[in-house]
């Protein structure tokens, strides 16, 4: 019995979901802008009371890491590192790049998926999933020059995701297919993929500022198969 949490964006988000039956239980989701840390709580609890379930029910905490807002990340995820310490059961990080890409992958299966996020500053967060959703590129902070001239490279161009994608779209003088253009994706999918990852290193939130490693101007979306 997987809890998921998701502060990064304006909702303050909680669900219960079952790993087994592969099925959500209840949820509760608040659209606060902030605040996060006086609701997170309340919000929990509201999820597993909609569930018919108490913290001893539960075998995991998912939560997302980010990127995002700076002030929810720290709370979500140091409300999930809490309640695993206490109910010594694992927490399991989701990033929110990698949720939205799932989201779009439910649409465009077997397509290569850039999602990107505002990060302000003229920054993009984002993240590159080739068509079997391996992880090709990122999470970094690049430009929009930067995201079009990935996409350009990148040979079949990819799904768009994400509050960027239609910005790079623009940018780049023709049109994508899109995913989900929201700031976060839905609570049951963090508890999707957490359920899908199991236990690994303890979450961290995920903050992204110039990038380590830029796109280089030759690069391509590695081919996997075929």
């Amino acid at each position: 019995m997987i809890l998921a949490i998701d502060c990064s964006a304006n909702l303050c988000a909680a669900c219960v979901y079952d790993a087994d039956a592969a099925g959500e239980l209840g949820r509760e989701v608040r659209d606060l802008g902030k605040g996060h840390a006086e609701h997170l709580m309340a919000v929990i609890e509201e999820a597993l009371e909609k569930s018919d379930k108490i913290f001893a029910d539960l075998t995991a905490v998912a939560v997302s890491v980010g990127p995002g807002s700076f002030t929810g990340i720290r709370v979500a995820v140091a409300t999930a590192r809490g309640l695993a310490l206490a109910l010594k059961i694992p927490a399991i990080g989701v990033t929110t790049l990698e949720a939205l890409a799932a989201e779009a992958r439910q649409d465009f299966a077997g397509r290569a998926i850039l999602a990107a996020l505002d990060g302000g500053r003229g920054d993009i967060h984002a993240a590159l999933y080739d068509e079997l959703a391996v992880l090709r590129y990122g999470p970094a902070a690049i430009t929009l020059e930067e995201a079009v001239a990935m996409i350009s490279a990148a040979g079949a161009p990819p799904v768009l995701t994400g509050t960027a994608a239609r910005r790079i779209s623009e940018a780049a003088g023709h049109p994508f297919d899109l995913g989900p253009l929201a700031a976060t994706a839905d609570i049951a999918t963090y508890a999707r993929l957490a359920a899908g990852k199991g236990p690994g290193e303890k979450p961290k939130p995920l903050y992204l500022r110039d990038a380590d490693a830029k796109p280089q101007a030759g690069f391509v979306l590695p081919r996997v198969g075929g």
